[in-house]
């Protein structure tokens, strides 16, 4: 009989004790070391936290936070800060490295885009961050989802910059194109790992059609900001992380994360190791000489962690790069 893994809510609808990851059920159970004193945080308590958590029950919205168990929701949320998942809580594909659901995924919720914009306007975000599930079972892989949150959001909090953190759109004819069109203000797509552990880590996806992604981000709309991640820990070398820098430098990208791997739990792709603070500030030094306007390198370093703060020295690296 296989063992259940993880049955905290699926993450459609409230008290669906569903098993998050059926798919892993029957992997070997991999041992997470223990972690260093540089990876550890604080249990999540502030007022600011549970004021955040309550708004986003009330709106039914998903958040990456919770659902793909981030490091720092204690320090985001108490500052009201949440990066808001749309495209239901249930992923098409099996990640190895991720805590978000798998499985079918229910209809879209119509109400989804004006939720999340209403929650920004409520939480007076002036940068929001807009990820998703990846939906391969839709026409579209979720573009026009996409394309409606932003224009929700555009009316409900004018002032506020938008960042979106988008699927691979892999065999979606066109769907990238309408998002790129819906001129966010950042487009992040994250590369996560090296090519060679693609087959293992991101089975469902492909190195290549991720790369060219950010690309054509930058041939259609040459002024907006791209953005990728990567996690370390994973069992790459140093030159290879150095190689997807450089391809990354190939394809315009503006701003590169760098973040430590956490196990979520024991049916997930193993830690190799944990990499030092001083090996991220040595990634970090190098990604600026090669030419990355915004670089953010450290272990709990995540793709929108501080992304408000980070937007903003990122739009200044490129006005002083102009005048420079």
């Amino acid at each position: 009989m296989p063992t259940l893994i993880d049955l905290r809510q699926s993450g459609e609808e409230p008290g669906d004790t569903r098993p998050r990851h059926p798919e892993k059920q029957g992997r070997p159970d991999n041992a997470s070391p223990r972690k260093p004193d540089w990876i550890r945080v604080k249990a999540p308590t502030s007022l600011g936290y549970h004021q955040t958590k309550d708004l986003v029950r009330e709106l039914k919205l998903h958040t990456v936070c919770e659902e793909a168990g981030c490091p720092n929701i204690g320090e985001c949320w108490s500052q009201k800060h949440a990066t808001f998942m749309i495209l239901g809580g249930i992923c098409t594909r099996a990640c190895s490295f991720c805590n978000v659901a798998t499985g079918k995924p229910l209809a879209l919720d119509p109400n989804e885009p004006a939720n999340v914009a209403y929650a920004t306007a409520q939480m007076g975000l002036r940068h929001v961050v807009v990820t998703s599930v990846d939906r391969d079972d839709l026409d579209d892989g979720g573009a026009d989802h996409f394309v409606r949150t932003i224009a929700a959001i555009r009316v409900a909090a004018p002032e506020t910059t938008i960042e979106i953190l988008t699927p691979d759109f892999l065999r979606k004819p066109g769907a990238a194109e309408r998002v790129i069109d819906a001129a966010p203000d950042v487009f992040n797509h994250n590369l996560e790992t090296v090519p060679r552990l693609y087959h293992s880590i991101r089975p469902g996806a492909r190195y290549y059609q991720s790369l060219r992604l950010l690309d054509s981000v930058k041939q259609r709309d040459p002024k907006q900001f791209t953005k990728s991640g990567l996690m370390v820990g994973l069992g790459e070398t140093k030159d290879e992380v150095l190689q997807v820098m450089d391809d990354l430098r190939v394809a315009n990208v503006d701003f590169l994360t760098i973040g430590q791997y956490l196990q979520p739990t024991k049916k997930h792709a193993a830690i190799d190791r944990f990499w030092t603070p001083e090996e991220f500030k040595a990634l970090e030094t190098i990604a600026y000489a090669k030419g990355f306007l915004m670089v953010s390198a450290s272990p709990l370093t995540r793709s929108s962690h501080h992304a408000g703060e980070d937007f903003a020295r990122l739009k200044a690296a490129r006005l002083a790069q102009a005048e420079g």
